[in-house]
């Protein structure tokens, strides 16, 4: 009974200062894209009751140092990989080893060389945050890959939009893919805002075990505008305090709910826009297969 009615959870999408510097041009040279210590994530997240700990850095490990001695926490990624469409898309890869790093780093714009070695090393992943603009422009070649080349899809992540959720769980539904989550944290105060509970597990082999099996269940916040204005202005003050000659910079805050605003409505549309054309893709793929099948 004890084994049924056990159950772990992780927040399998945070970042810290090591994620790099923001990729908008204006900022690129002056603010990094978070400055969540490791540490301190790792103690929020405990004191939020998740069982594990991962930390999953755009392109990086260099937060397993000061993590690595903890008996819970498992190191992740999330690679900035090219598409063979040459869209960009982030993968979460689960449970690495530095060696992995290093052969992820090398692949990640030669698809079907990364696709291998994620692969032949049995590594767990996921295409995160598969309805957004964030990396870029999408084409339905990337949905169709994603459907036949990844295990699993993120489902809820802590700062996508409910419909971009949405969006994944559904196609996750109709490809039987499994289902993560997240925080996408950027920010102390999103960290552990979303998760993904494995029930039954015990350890973190039966945790990344059920995740593979698909019994992950995706839980706590999506996210919207609100969110995204608290966070980006508390990364603009810890740039500040990092970096006081950013000062004209952060007196452009004003402009910072304007520019999210508009964000989220190019978000929104961006979403219904693509879910429109995948389900109608769906659709076409679902007829065809049928007359084929009648054909035989």
């Amino acid at each position: 009974c004890a084994r049924y009615n056990s159950h772990m959870r992780c927040d399998l999408h945070v970042h810290t200062r090591h994620s790099g510097m923001c990729t908008i041009p204006l900022l690129r040279r002056v603010c990094r894209e978070s400055y969540n210590q490791p540490l301190e994530v790792y103690e929020k997240l405990k004191r939020l009751g998740m069982d594990l700990v991962t930390i999953t850095d755009h392109d990086s490990i260099d937060a397993v140092e000061e993590l690595r001695s903890r008996p819970d926490f498992f190191l992740s990624e999330e690679v900035t990989c090219t598409l063979p469409s040459g869209n960009q898309l982030h993968v979460g890869v689960y449970d690495i080893t530095e060696r992995d790093h290093i052969e992820l780093h090398r692949r990640r714009h030669d698809f079907e060389s990364l696709s291998a070695w994620l692969i032949d090393n049995d590594l767990f992943f996921s295409a995160n945050h598969v309805f957004s603009s964030l990396t870029g422009r999408r084409s339905l070649e990337d949905f169709h890959l994603m459907e036949t080349a990844f295990p699993a899809l993120e489902t809820r992540n802590g700062h996508m939009l409910a419909s971009a959720n949405a969006n994944a769980a559904w196609m996750a539904d109709f490809t039987a893919r499994a289902e993560v989550g997240g925080s996408d944290a950027h920010a102390m105060a999103s960290v552990g805002c979303a998760w993904t509970v494995v029930p039954g597990a015990r350890d973190r082999q039966e945790y990344l075990r059920g995740l593979r099996r698909g019994m992950g269940r995706v839980r706590g916040e999506t996210g919207g505008y609100g969110k995204l204005t608290r966070d980006v202005l508390a990364i603009g003050r810890q740039m500040l305090r990092e970096n006081p000659a950013t000062l004209p910079i952060v007196a452009l805050a004003w402009m910072v709910p304007l520019i999210l605003l508009h964000n989220s409505v190019r978000e929104a549309v961006f979403a219904r826009w693509w879910m429109a054309r995948y389900r109608q893709s769906c659709s076409t793929r679902s007829v065809a297969a049928r007359i084929a099948e009648v054909s035989v």
